[in-house]
């Protein structure tokens, strides 16, 4: 089934990376700028575990980046667009490393399961 979840990740990656190339043409070094921008999200694990899930969670969580792209489009800000788009791309990245949406307890443990020196946990869970 992981494969499966890595694989839509994938596709959804190529879609929202299409998408908004073919809307925002030539952009590429704003797409690349941007792409890695929600992970600054971990500096707040530095203050608590659960700021640093909350605030990493609303960065990456595809429901919220929807939104943000919809409303880029019937307002018709491309800036905020072109930024939902760019963060549903990394988001969907994420996905396919198997980095998923944090609980608040533990940094390793993600709505896909245990990552980082917790994998092994998975094997107890499954």
């Amino acid at each position: 089934m992981k494969l499966v979840l890595k694989l839509e990740a994938f596709g959804l990656f190529l879609l929202f990376s299409v998408v908004y190339f073919q809307y925002f043409h030539g952009t590429w070094g704003f797409y690349l700028g941007l792409f890695f921008v929600p992970d600054i999200s971990f500096i707040l694990y530095l203050i608590t575990k659960k700021l640093g899930a909350i605030a990493y969670n609303i960065f990456h969580h595809q429901g919220v980046m929807a939104i943000v792209i919809l409303v880029g489009f019937l307002l018709k800000n491309d800036k905020m667009a072109e930024i939902g788009l760019i963060f549903m791309a990394h988001s969907s990245f994420d996905r396919v490393a198997g980095y998923g949406l944090k609980y608040l307890d533990d940094f390793d443990r993600t709505h896909l399961g245990w990552i980082g020196k917790s994998k092994h946990k998975n094997q107890l869970e499954g």
